[in-house]
């Protein structure tokens, strides 16, 4: 557990003066339910809105009037809504936002964490002390395949993917196919992987498919035509996160607005001590031709990783938990060994070890992730952030990690063009 600090002093500035740089804290936040069809319900982007904006504000205990700037993730509205410009819809929805700086973030699947990055550095500048930070997305707007055109666009267009019918599970068949090229894989780890996160959606009141009744995937069912169908190459129904609905929250303030109002500093306040960030190029071929000699698949993703754990002064050892982007199973293979639990190319051992099962070493998407908890695009990065917090302030629920104190994450947009992480502290 860890005290609140007050202001951090950097001394290191070019001229030498006296630089005060705010810590960032997690006042509360709200997820909506990833379950919900706001297309049969004839509801729209303002509807969601309306309901993260007013939860997120009621969870931390803030009102409206006290945020300063708004960040919003999104990243397909044009498409599946034909709906832009939602940087405006926080002060559409609620009186109160009207005037309020407020802009929109796009980064594909890490549109909500790019948010997040955007609000801290508001944040940590002085031009504010409270910013309002929520990631929204409508996807079943159009039918199955539609989607998954639209989801496309995230992809280098034009130069990847042409003769695949669905991009993304084509595009993560082919990073499962590149562990098989380098170390080996077996598609029975994968499996274990949609089993661990369906089990743990169960547990979360949130979670999209926390009412299906979801096969043993280890037993014949995981590899039967009928049951687990084949999507693109060996990736499978199951394998396969899902088309979803909905949005999430935060409110994240400085060490002033927490002076200015002791009672918000008496709440369980979560903190942001860590992040990291790196972009690289569109295409999956340049990534994986650029480090073809590289152990680690995606090293920029572990740049990422390495970038939060070194702000944060820690290391893996550190961290109680994590919720990273599975997309699909092969992506969290790929987040297993690039977080360090296991050496390149060894993620199996911690599958069969159950070291990222709940109770192993390194619980991994305790909440089902995005293949059992839902992947509304905009929103996941702000998800798991949220989710991170829950953890370290003991708020997670059924599927809380026992005595977690520091929770990581790690969303990803695209096939890795955009890699977010963050390490989330206790306060006491």
């Amino acid at each position: 557990m860890h005290g609140y600090l007050g202001d951090v002093t950097d001394a290191g500035s070019a001229r030498g003066e006296v630089m005060t740089v705010s810590n960032i804290w997690i006042l509360g936040g709200y997820q909506s339910d990833f379950a919900r069809n706001f297309a049969r319900e004839e509801l729209d982007f303002a509807n969601l809105a309306e309901e993260v904006v007013n939860h997120t504000l009621a969870a931390a205990k803030v009102p409206a009037a006290d945020i300063e700037v708004i960040h919003v993730g999104n990243a397909f509205g044009q498409l599946f809504a034909g709906q832009g410009q939602l940087g405006a819809m926080p002060a559409t929805v609620h009186p109160d936002l009207w005037g309020v700086p407020s802009s929109r973030h796009e980064a594909a699947c890490a549109s909500g964490s790019i948010a997040v990055l955007a609000a801290m550095a508001d944040l940590r500048a002085g031009n504010y002390d409270a910013a309002l930070v929520m990631g929204i997305e409508l996807e079943k707007t159009v039918p199955g395949d539609d989607a998954a055109g639209h989801l496309g666009a995230a992809a280098w267009v034009g130069h990847e993917g042409q003769e695949a019918k669905f991009m993304w599970p084509y595009m993560f068949d082919r990073v499962s196919k590149e562990y098989g090229r380098r170390y080996g894989i077996d598609e029975s780890h994968l499996r274990a992987i949609s089993q661990i996160n369906f089990a743990n959606a169960k547990n979360n009141p949130n979670a999209q498919t926390r009412g299906w009744a979801v096969p043993d995937l280890l037993g014949n069912a995981g590899g039967d035509d009928a049951t687990n169908p084949v999507v693109e190459g060996g990736v499978r129904r199951f394998d396969c996160s899902q088309v979803t609905d909905g949005g999430a929250g935060v409110v994240l303030v400085t060490d002033k607005y927490l002076r200015e109002h002791p009672g918000a500093a008496a709440t369980p306040l979560a903190q942001i001590a860590g992040w990291g960030h790196r972009t690289v190029g569109l295409g999956l071929e340049q990534k994986l031709a650029r480090d073809a000699d590289n152990p680690y698949v995606m090293p920029h993703v572990r740049d990422a990783v390495m970038g939060a754990f070194s702000r944060a002064g820690v290391d893996l050892a550190g961290i109680d938990g994590i919720e990273t982007h599975d997309c699909f199973t092969a992506s969290e293979y790929l987040a297993i060994d690039h977080i360090g639990l296991t050496a390149p190319g060894e993620s199996w051992k911690a599958i069969e070890s159950g070291d990222i099962a709940m109770g192993g070493k390194l619980p991994i998407n305790p909440s089902g992730g995005l293949i059992g908890g839902g992947h509304p695009v905009g929103a996941s990065g702000v998800r798991m952030l949220l989710d991170a917090a829950h953890q370290v302030t003991g708020t997670a629920g059924g599927f809380q990690v026992e005595g977690a104190s520091r929770f990581a994450t790690l969303n990803f947009g695209g096939s890795t063009a955009t890699t977010v992480s963050f390490v989330v502290d206790a306060v006491s």
